[in-house]
């Protein structure tokens, strides 16, 4: 068998509900509802609102846009296999689910370093910012961060599409790269090669970016007033929060496919495998909902315009 014959992979890790099958689906309806409606609001306020035109709130704008691409290539595939009896999914909507999943875990990891260079950057040299982050730089920046993980995880999902497979069961709820790719018949030292590089500059790299610019940001601190460690702390909180917890569940999902000595059905496996792509999306946007005041006066005024325009009388 290879590539070419197989039109379907079968996800062996979903158990039998059972009764439970419609309370579990949902609790993924409710938690994708709640994704899309807080990310999607703040992606507007940060549009609508002209006095978040500004570096660290575009930067913010990416991140909602990029957990809105995550969830949707997981989500709507998991209440679809949550009610299927048969667990099966065709080969190249597969690859196209590790191709977007990929994307949203590299595309994150870069804003979240370029926002951490932000901070750096208003923090360390606060009288040369707007010389340094200039509206071209920032443009730069954003199309960098979805332009290199596009190329990046475009030739990671065409290695492994080009291999001959063996088989076609996938111990795993959704598509995974690792996963397909040890279903092959032929040498994959290219694909593992390639898959170590992949790891260290979408990982690694902006990870030891983020250490640079918040170790720069804690030395300023400690040398500084009261005042500037306040306010480093309240702007830097949030963003350093969002990066440890998704570093946290992108570590494990790494570990767990490399190295996964038991079954991919184990229900812990399973929790910790979706962990970064359900948590993540919905703990980015109420974090700096909750922490970012002038993100909370934005939408407060947005809501209250939105109402004065439907009680305006009409003409």
């Amino acid at each position: 068998m290879n590539s070419s014959q197989i039109l379907f992979f079968t996800l062996s890790a979903y158990g039998e509900p059972g009764p439970l099958r419609f309370l579990l689906f949902l609790l993924v309806l409710v938690l994708l509802v709640l994704i899309v409606f807080c990310n999607l609001l703040l992606v507007v306020v940060i549009c609508v609102s002209r006095s978040l035109h500004e570096p660290m709130f575009l930067f913010l704008c990416s991140l909602f846009v990029n957990e809105l691409l995550g969830s949707s290539a997981l989500f709507p595939f998991l209440l679809l296999q949550m009610l299927a009896d048969v667990h099966r999914v065709s080969a190249p909507l597969c690859f196209l689910q590790v191709f977007v999943l990929y994307l949203y875990g590299s595309v994150e990891f870069l804003v979240l370093a370029v926002m951490s260079y932000d901070r750096y950057v208003a923090i360390c040299r606060p009288l040369q910012y707007h010389r340094l982050m200039t509206p071209q730089k920032v443009a730069l920046l954003l199309a960098l961060t979805w332009t290199l993980p596009f190329l990046t995880v475009g030739v990671l999902v065409g290695l492994s599409a080009a291999l001959p497979l063996c088989g076609n069961v996938i111990d795993r709820i959704y598509c995974g790269n690792y996963a397909i790719v040890k279903l092959a018949c032929s040498d994959t030292r290219v694909n593992n090669v390639y898959g170590l590089a992949y790891s260290v500059l979408s990982v690694l790299l902006p990870s030891l970016s983020v250490l640079y610019s918040y170790a720069r940001i804690l030395q300023v601190c400690c040398s500084g007033s009261r005042q500037t460690r306040h306010k480093a702390l309240s702007t830097c909180a949030p963003h350093l929060a969002s990066i440890l917890n998704f570093s946290f569940g992108c570590c494990f999902q790494i570990l767990q496919s490399r190295f996964d000595g038991g079954r991919g059905s184990d229900p812990l496996q399973v929790f910790l495998s979706l962990y970064f792509l359900t948590c993540q999306p919905l703990f980015t946007p109420l974090l700096y909902g909750l922490k970012m005041t002038r993100i909370q006066d934005a939408c407060r005024q947005l809501l209250r315009g939105g109402r004065a325009a439907r009680l305006e009388p009409r003409a």
